[in-house]
């Protein structure tokens, strides 16, 4: 009705909404040179206001570059694609005595594992999973009413917030008063941090960060999983197609039995397919907000200066002049489309700019993992659920529960 690039009011801000793919990748390539950071304070309320999305300059850098540390390439290679694929044979091999198997809910308390182990040394299985529980808490009322009285979604979110929070501050003082180790995890990275004459991050700041690292490597990365297996279970031509990509990697190998290595990693064109497929119509990433430094003009439009804004992935992955059939799963078109390194104006499931998902490539490696050893050993079929909603972000509603039986 208004165009691409529009004024209005949301969350209680007045907002310009971009839906330009152009202006989109301008703005996230010109942060700190033009525009910055910026989200609504109920945003700030349930993430922390310490948050990483809230730092700017050399903290933001200095943040990220500790992420880094755990989870770069050199880690992912040597140590994190194993880790990840042991934790998906077990989690496979324990679904085939249950009847029933909300996808969603299993798949990220298996990485909620591989991820507080590698980031805190946490055992949460052996712990009960308390802190998967509380963090299920939290996310189950993100995009609730913010009204914090008990008894509502939004009051149990915040409780799930305050329980995490709690306990992940008595394990960093636990670990602060324990003797050195020989492996290194985030807590041994805070440690060393906060003992510097002049540490750049504070306790509350790390633990934010601690928070946000936790909460985006295990919700984020289960959905899309959750979707590519119900896109699979719809398309069968998918599923074979993938199946036996998998299978050429067994029939080259020795032994059957070994890990995958990061050479067979690498050749799995049609499974890196399906996940920037899956990722493309997922939109995990809903909006992003920035606000603009100085008056910037493009298309014949001024953004004021101290315009906030509204970035919407969503108008470019569902853009038909890019995308044909755009709302059809279609990952045979990546075929003729370059695959994103990290992100572009038509491709910002990973967000873009300076804000680049730091864990984009473990993300896309568990994915791959998982589907590995799903469809070399497994069929399954569904129970109840599937159905996809988009409002106000997606959603399975009565979850996605299926069956898994071996391969006859």
């Amino acid at each position: 009705m208004y165009g691409p690039i529009f004024r209005t009011s949301l969350v209680g801000e007045d907002l310009i909404v971009s839906l330009d793919a152009e202006l989109n990748a301008h703005i996230l390539k010109q942060e700190e040179r033009g525009f910055q950071i910026w989200y609504p304070p109920s945003f700030m309320r349930v993430f922390g206001a310490d948050n990483i999305t809230s730092k700017i300059g050399v903290l933001h850098l200095h943040m990220r570059t500790l992420v880094l540390r755990l989870f770069g390439h050199q880690t992912i290679q040597s140590v994190l694609l194993h880790d990840v694929q042991r934790s998906a044979r077990d989690e496979l091999r324990s679904w085939l005595d249950r009847p029933d198997v909300e996808v969603r809910t299993a798949i990220s308390r298996m990485i909620f594992g591989v991820t507080a182990k590698k980031l805190i040394s946490h055992d949460d299985a052996a712990s009960g999973g308390r802190l998967w529980e509380c963090f299920h808490d939290w996310t189950s009322g993100l995009l609730s009413f913010p009204v914090p009285i008990p008894g509502t979604t939004f009051y149990k979110c915040m409780q799930g917030r305050k329980n995490v929070m709690k306990m992940l501050k008595q394990q960093l003082g636990e670990r602060r008063n324990a003797a050195e180790r020989e492996t290194v995890d985030f807590f041994d990275l805070v440690i060393d941090e906060l003992n510097k004459p002049n540490p750049m991050m504070d306790e509350s700041t790390a633990l934010d960060l601690l928070f946000m690292m936790l909460f985006g490597s295990h919700e984020t990365t289960s959905m899309v999983l959750t979707v590519i297996l119900k896109y699979l279970t719809d398309n069968r031509k998918a599923l074979q197609e993938l199946t036996e990509e998998h299978e050429r990697i067994l029939e080259r190998r020795v032994d059957p039995d070994s890990d995958i290595t990061w050479e067979e990693y690498k050749s799995m064109k049609f499974t890196s397919h399906v996940i920037h497929e899956s990722l493309r119509l997922a939109n995990i990433a809903l909006v992003m907000f920035r606000k603009a430094d100085q008056d910037v003009h493009t298309n014949g439009y001024t953004i004021p200066k101290g315009s906030k804004i509204m970035i919407c992935p969503l108008a470019s992955h569902l853009n038909m002049k890019v995308y044909e059939n755009p709302s059809v799963f279609n990952p045979w078109r990546w075929k003729n489309i370059p695959e994103p390194v990290g992100a572009s104006k038509d491709f910002m499931a990973f967000g873009g700019g300076l804000r680049l998902c730091a864990g984009a490539d473990f993300s896309k490696m568990q994915m791959a993992m998982f589907l590995h050893y799903l469809v070399r050993n497994y069929r399954w079929k569904t129970v109840s659920g599937g159905i996809m909603v988009f409002y106000p972000g997606l959603q399975f509603p009565d979850g996605f529960h299926i069956q898994l039986l071996p391969k006859i």
